[in-house]
């Protein structure tokens, strides 16, 4: 048996249980940061090289320390081992190779071992403490906290949250709002991170979802799911715009939103600095969407082009500034908003764009089909656009076409045909004095245009095509982030190279599934010789 070490057995408990109390921490913790402490401070005194043992009991405080030896023939570390014949002093019936308790005698820790053990233990409670407060704060991302700022650093907001710190960074901070240290702060937790110096928690006051937490707060319809908020836009500190919907036909969801005279949306607009607040009703209708979105202009009308996200929006002359807002606010919020980019233009711009794009077309078609202006002007204003909707459009359709017959429409679709066969040799000449070899032209969704601008790009073999991700290949340009302040300066630069770059083939709006389609064929050769490869392996197997 182990002998116990003469120690105040109600001043170990009184410390563990103060201490697990205080810090919020289970008891066992303690008592085992208290064991290891011991441990640690009786390999100071009796030898590191000792595999000493420690044990507490957490009930009495009676407290035994021991070392663990092992039973061999003949000792060779007299620190770890012991021989069969003093084994069976210690403990009858040992056999060689088993491990056996050496009871150690009682010892009296010196003030450096003492002050050692308290390192121990704090630190020890001090990681029990960091992982208590991770565990009570990872799930709690999303929600809204309160706490009191306790310091300001380098702009950086520290708000003690009671158990724990957390950190509202300056970009996350409402502009022009000042922090002063004792005064009540709330904001959203955005992330939980473990960290060397305890969780790192990161709150915010600049996120949509906070000021969407804060209606959820005011408006009893969204927190009990009648009314929900779609979307939600903010420029901190000036404006907001959320698009709402209600699940009830009873209850206006604008209204319930504003409250009685407002009391409802003002609650909201005073947490958030006077930030102004336009609530819109949500619809699924994009066009819909997007008018309500960029109140209080009025539109004329939406012209949505689906394949590039962008939305053409025209509005009367007098509208014009009042849509695009001041700085661009207005239309940055509602593209924002509805998750589109949105091209705003008055009733004049969009006439002129429209006369500029018919006098192209017609141009085109005059020149490809050698027809006269008339025709060609006839065939703009019936919504035609590229020889390929004339070369494949349902002949009767063509045909119905007022003044046209079957007989011209015929001639209309042969003469575009030959037209695009011109084109596409053309283009094949150039693929050719580029280099681009034959082999390209023969994978799936790929023309001859597409082939040149491959071979612009320095893609010229199938092996060149094949190292392509799918995404280099078909990625559409995207529109480049706008610059907000000088202190943005080299990451938004990169930001703005990778959203200009887009895929090789990024114009021609080809799929997902095509572009996996296109690369997949131009990788086949890759494996062409496998099933050869294999079967002359098996035929040396075999002789």
């Amino acid at each position: 048996m182990a002998s116990a070490i003469s120690a105040n057995k109600a001043e170990l408990l009184a410390i563990a249980n103060a201490v697990a109390s205080e810090k919020m921490i289970d008891k066992a913790i303690v008592i085992e940061a208290m064991e290891e402490a011991i441990q640690k401070s009786a390999r100071n005194r009796y030898g590191a090289e000792n595999d000493i043992r420690a044990k507490l009991d957490p009930l009495t405080g009676d407290l035994t320390l021991w070392r663990v030896v092992e039973v061999v023939e003949e000792v060779e570390d007299y620190f770890k081992q012991v021989d069969l014949k003093q084994a069976q002093k210690l403990q009858p019936g040992a056999k060689v190779g088993d491990f056996i308790v050496d009871p150690l005698p009682p010892v009296d820790l010196g003030r450096i071992d003492a002050q050692s053990a308290k390192q121990v233990i704090f630190q020890k409670v001090r990681d029990a403490e960091r992982e208590r407060q991770y565990e009570e704060f990872k799930d709690r991302v999303g929600e809204i906290i309160t706490g009191v700022i306790k310091s300001v650093e380098f702009g950086h907001v520290i708000v003690n949250l009671g158990r724990a710190e957390g950190v509202i960074r300056r970009d996350q901070q409402i502009p022009r709002e000042a922090a002063r240290v004792g005064e009540r702060v709330r904001a959203l937790i955005t992330k939980v991170e473990r960290n060397n110096r305890g969780p790192q928690i990161f709150l915010s006051r600049a996120h949509p979802d906070f000021m969407k937490k804060l209606f959820a707060q005011e408006v009893p319809e969204i927190y009990d799911g009648i009314i929900e908020i779609k979307a939600a836009a903010r420029d901190p500190g000036s404006r907001a715009k959320i698009g709402v919907i209600s699940y009830d036909s009873s209850i206006d969801p604008v209204g319930a939103c504003v409250g009685m005279k407002g009391s409802r949306v003002q609650a909201v607009v005073q947490e958030l600095q006077g930030e102004k607040i336009d609530i819109i009703p949500w619809s699924e209708d994009t066009a819909t969407f997007v008018v309500n979105a960029l109140q209080p202009a009025t539109v004329s009308r939406v012209v949505l082009d689906e394949e590039d996200g962008r939305i053409e929006v025209v509005v009367p002359d007098e509208q014009l500034s009042l849509a695009i807002g001041r700085r661009g606010q207005n239309v940055r919020l509602a593209s924002q908003l509805t998750g589109h980019q949105i091209d705003i233009m008055t009733e004049q711009e969009a006439s002129e764009k429209r006369s500029k794009e018919f006098a192209e077309r017609s141009k085109m078609f005059e020149e490809e089909l050698d027809v006269d202006e008339t025709l060609s002007q006839l065939l703009v204003a019936e919504g035609f656009a590229e020889l390929e909707e004339v070369a494949y459009v349902d002949l009767a359709e063509l045909a119905s076409i007022e003044g046209f017959d079957e007989e011209l429409a015929e001639e209309l679709q042969r003469r575009a045909l030959e037209a695009l066969e011109r084109q596409e040799e053309a283009h094949r000449k150039v693929r050719r004095e580029l280099g681009v070899e034959d082999a390209l032209a023969e994978l799936p969704h790929l023309t001859e245009a597409m082939l040149v601008t491959l071979g612009k790009a320095g893609i010229k073999t199938l092996d060149d095509l094949a190292d392509l991700a799918t995404d280099e290949l078909i990625a559409k340009k995207r529109e480049a982030p706008r610059r907000r302040n000088n202190a943005d300066g080299p990451p938004l630069r990169r930001a703005q190279r990778e959203a200009e770059k887009g895929g090789v083939l990024g114009e021609y709006g080809l799929t997902e599934e095509q572009g996996n389609e296109i690369i997949m064929a131009a990788r086949a050769h890759w494996f062409e010789d496998e099933p050869d490869t294999q079967e002359a392996a098996d035929a040396d197997s075999t002789q």
